[in-house]
């Protein structure tokens, strides 16, 4: 696990300097503590090769003692830099000695540089784990940039003129000094509407993340984008409910063997919940210790699962670690804003941040249980998706819910009260389906978020339309049941680019390396293939997953109502954060008035703190985005 970075310019007008490189590599020092790597090949005026920098820092977890990166092949005409793990690697491995390629280390980061002398770019199809990573070709004269197929890995890049950058952090491509810090106004708007800045957008104005699953090819200063992971989600199975249990169990308890392959201490997150609590139950079947478990919990019993996972912990014997934590955004929020570099107000980033930091106090590594919702219908959001298609077949209550009765109900100013859920659920009634998730999961309201906007930011956005992002995941279920299209539809969108980066980035600020045994794309392309109808039954999400495995965990789990991993926001904001919230949101030269018109800032903070709505989640969203236009824009 580590933090990669570089560039590749044409003519010595644009060249990268070795001090620049190494400001973008050291800047990424907390995902590679143990271990730093250069690589510099300059421009020189007689010759047609292009000029590459490559800077690497390691986090060792496999072959601590030759792991070093960059790592070329033999002759020295292929560099590669990679971030995360491969876990077949030792398979493929032995492919490539059958073959005759020779190795000098045990590490998977060389496994890649003959599997791309012997496959080009379809060596993506041969991976199975995450990772990003650049590779240089000095004899096709080219760079090579890839993202694992689910996004478990960032890599952000920069195509100039002459010029490619790149990097794991957008800081990094910062510490060049050759980025501007000029405001896309198109991510700007997709942050307030999802509470993230989806892929292939950045923040800033000619920077771009690479979409999951593709690799990207630079070459004579011309860049193109490929999609290697195409996997049909249009179409399920025939097997029979058996076959697909056995096909279940198989799957993830391959994904989890593989994931337990370490040189240094492992463990994992137990939240208590079911995911994570299965994960350390096949964990604990396969392990050659007791497995380390590690939980935090809250003062606040609302949001506090530590009794469950000291349960789980006990029922599997796990050596479970446990810390008491009192959340404090107030001194939290600067380095939430510091590490995470865009702006991103998922308040569960809070307690990611607190368990990634209390678990590197003990291991390494750390198996989650991120995607086990997407792949198998779990969110409490799948019921209202379910009732509102039972709606729809019946257009005569549909047009009677949806002819303005919502607006009647009171709003309610509890996050999770029940007025305030049937008013959310029934506004958007009459909406296609899409749409209507949309309204459902959106921190501003898509329909009227214009409203907020400044008159500037709202020029600027012309036909931009966020939702479009969502409907493109849409389409790839098209003609499936619409869980199923929610819940895949969540799988490429807010998996990646919420869960996937949260989990990234907190614990990597940590120098932690975390694993995510449900991300597998094997279980992820079956599972994407099941019937609704043997996910989610009778509002209730996971079905299949819980006969497949009901005999590893009591039913007093498996039947446990969802919690999420949350922190009491709407509380903060009428307590310890409302005059800090006040004082940096409504001060006269606060910067997010540029795109957020001050008298709704006004109205959101005197309703909220007046317990007339909630809106904890749009505060939060203003004031991590006020926090960061101050310290990165």
């Amino acid at each position: 696990m580590c933090g990669i970075t570089g560039a590749v310019w044409l003519n010595n007008s644009r060249h990268i300097s070795r001090e620049q490189l190494e400001n973008m590599t050291s800047c990424l020092s907390h995902r590679g503590p143990d271990d730093v790597g250069t690589y510099y090949r300059d421009h020189h005026a007689s010759s047609t090769s292009p000029a590459v920098a490559l800077g690497f820092r390691r986090l060792s977890i496999i072959d601590l003692q030759t792991g070093h990166q960059p790592i070329s092949n033999e002759d020295e005409t292929i560099w590669l830099i990679f971030n995360g793990e491969i876990y077949n690697y030792r398979q493929l491995r032995k492919e490539l000695q059958a073959d005759g390629h020779q190795f000098r280390t045990q590490s998977d980061s060389e496994v890649i540089v003959h599997l791309y002398e012997k496959y080009g770019t379809e060596m993506f199809q041969h991976l199975n784990g995450m990772f990003g990573l650049a590779l240089w070709d000095n004899k096709q004269k080219q760079l090579v940039l890839g993202r694992d197929r689910l996004g478990q890995k960032p890599l952000y890049y920069s195509h100039q003129t002459d010029r490619l950058l790149f990097a794991s952090e957008l800081k990094s491509l910062l510490a060049s000094g050759e980025v501007k810090r000029d405001i896309d106004p198109r991510a700007l708007d997709h942050y307030f509407v999802y509470q993230y800045i989806p892929h292939p957008l950045c923040i800033f104005q000619g920077v771009q993340k690479l979409p999951p699953g593709h690799y990207a090819l630079y070459k004579q200063g011309e860049l193109t984008i490929e999609k290697y992971w195409n996997p049909n989600f249009q179409t399920s199975h025939s097997l029979s409910p058996q076959e697909t249990q056995n096909r279940i169990r198989d799957l993830l308890t391959e994904s989890v063997q593989l994931r337990l392959q370490s040189d240094v201490p492992l463990g994992a997150f137990l939240s208590g919940g079911v995911d994570s609590s299965l994960l350390v139950a096949l964990m604990q079947q396969h392990a050659s210790h007791r497995v380390k478990t590690f939980s935090i919990g809250f003062p606040v019993k609302q949001y506090d699962e530590s009794t469950y996972a000291r349960q789980v912990a006990k029922h599997l014997d796990t050596e479970h670690h446990e810390m008491m934590v009192e959340p404090s955004a107030v001194e939290i929020l600067p380095s939430l804003v510091q590490y995470y570099d865009e702006p991103f107000s998922d308040s569960s980033a809070i307690p990611t941040w607190y368990v990634s930091q209390f678990t590197r106090q003990h291991v390494t590594v750390a198996i989650s249980g991120d995607g086990g919702d997407e792949l198998f219908a779990g969110y409490p959001r799948y019921q209202a998706v379910d009732l509102a298609r039972k709606i729809d077949r019946l257009p005569p209550l549909k047009y009677l819910l949806g002819s303005g009765i919502a607006r009647c109900l009171p709003h309610g100013s509890k996050y999770k009260g029940f007025l305030r859920r049937l008013k959310r659920f029934l506004t958007p009634i009459a909406y296609s389906p899409v749409h209507r998730y949309l309204s459902w999961i959106n921190i501003f309201p898509y329909e009227n978020r214009l409203e907020y906007y400044s008159d500037e930011f709202q020029s600027s956005l012309e036909d931009h339309d966020p939702a479009n992002f969502l409907t493109r995941a849409w389409q790839l279920t098209s003609g499936r049941s619409p869980v199923t299209q929610a819940s895949l539809g969540d799988l490429v969108t807010y998996l990646p680019c919420d869960l996937n980066t949260k989990v990234d980035i907190a614990s990597m600020a940590h120098s932690l390396e975390c694993r995510q045994p449900f991300l597998d794309h094997r279980l992820v392309e079956f599972a994407a293939g099941i019937p609704a109808g043997l996910k989610f039954k009778q509002g209730h999400g996971k079905q299949i997953l819980k006969k497949t495995f009901q005999d590893l965990l009591p039913d007093d789990i498996w039947n446990r109502p969802k919690r999420g991993f949350g922190v009491p926001l709407d509380t903060w904001f009428r307590k310890e954060l409302r005059q800090r919230t006040y004082d940096s949101l409504l001060s006269p030269g606060a910067e997010c008035h540029r795109w957020i018109r001050s008298s709704q800032i006004e109205r959101l903070l005197q309703e909220h703190c007046a317990e007339k709505r909630d809106h904890s989640s749009r505060l939060w969203s203003l004031l991590i985005l006020e926090n960061w236009l101050q310290h990165w824009a």
